[in-house]
């Protein structure tokens, strides 16, 4: 299949799910409960394992392992981050019925944001090949300092974005039914989109890991994009699953963090030694699944008296 066309048909389908997801299944905007979220969860993923064997087929068990192991890594990071949108929501006491409609649209911004990284990273990667261990450093330090951080903090007020909007556009005290402006003697933003700016802005921060994460399993453009949009389209139905179950992951910063390290010194020590990419997907599920397994045996663990 041509290129181009591959990039156009796979982009179509992407634009088809999200007005699905929101035109049709998620039409009223609400919270869904979390055995709705579980099922879309699962939904995403099967989508996503369905695409992996599509590559398995099309290109060959090497495209499709690069595919799934960076996928694997996009939807751990996602979950560490959903946290994040968490705190921030519970900052501006955000209602819970205008959740998703900010993640949709946050989705929307993140799409654009990660193909305008993915081509740069790619692009600076394979002219300036050195960059490759300034990005393993990167991660290396981001691994680092997640798993010596003592709780996740959020502080909107110091978002410069934020910060800068505010000074210029007036805006609501109240959310006003779902708008993102609204009229009354002049044009008012509202305070949903204020959320919906941080989300985005944090997004950025998030990419600057998650990005160079998955190159370090491949610099084919199209399997670091669909991997990282994959996972980016199961974000809201994931973000519903985990805020119910936050207990049930209490180690999983410590599961994050070794896979930042891990691919960080996988990239630092590529040109050296080069490690399989079924040797680093076996890795870093190896290194989730300890990490989550434990936190399950630690919240059924009995409280001594």
């Amino acid at each position: 299949m041509n290129s181009i066309l591959l990039w156009v048909v796979f982009n179509i389908f992407v634009a088809s799910m999200l007005a699905l997801d929101l035109g049709v299944f998620h039409r009223p905007a609400q919270r869904p409960t979390l055995r709705q979220a579980l099922m879309w969860s699962g939904i995403w993923i099967a989508i996503a394992a369905l695409f992996a064997v599509i590559m398995f087929l099309w290109q060959g068990r090497s495209a499709a392992l690069e595919f799934s192991t960076g996928y694997i890594i996009e939807l751990s990071l996602s979950a560490d981050n959903l946290f994040i949108f968490l705190l921030i929501f519970r900052y501006f006491h955000l209602p819970e019925h205008e959740q998703y409609r900010v993640l949709f649209w946050g989705i929307i911004g993140a799409i654009a944001m990660r193909a305008a990284f993915i081509f740069a990273g790619v692009g600076l990667i394979r002219k300036f090949h050195w960059i490759i261990y300034i990005f393993g450093a990167l991660l290396l330090y981001s691994g680092l300092r997640l798993l010596f951080q003592k709780g996740a903090r959020v502080d909107p007020d110091k978002n410069p974005v934020l910060r800068v909007f505010r000074s210029m556009v007036p805006v609501t005290e109240d959310y006003v039914d779902g708008k993102f402006f609204v009229r009354r003697e002049k044009f008012y933003a509202t305070p949903l989109l204020l959320v919906l700016l941080v989300i985005e802005t944090t997004d950025v921060i998030f990419a600057v890991d998650s990005i160079p994460a998955v190159l370090s399993i491949t610099l084919n453009t199209f399997i670091v994009y669909t991997s990282n949009i994959f996972a980016i389209l199961g974000l809201r139905s994931l973000f519903f699953a985990l805020s119910s179950l936050m207990d049930i992951f209490e180690y999983l910063h410590y599961g994050i963090s070794g896979v930042l390290v891990f691919v960080g010194g996988k990239m630092l020590l590529s040109h050296y030694y080069p490690i399989p990419t079924g040797v680093s997907l076996g890795v870093i599920g190896s290194i989730l699944l300890v990490t989550i397994v434990a936190s399950a045996l630690h919240r059924h663990r009995p409280v001594p008296e």
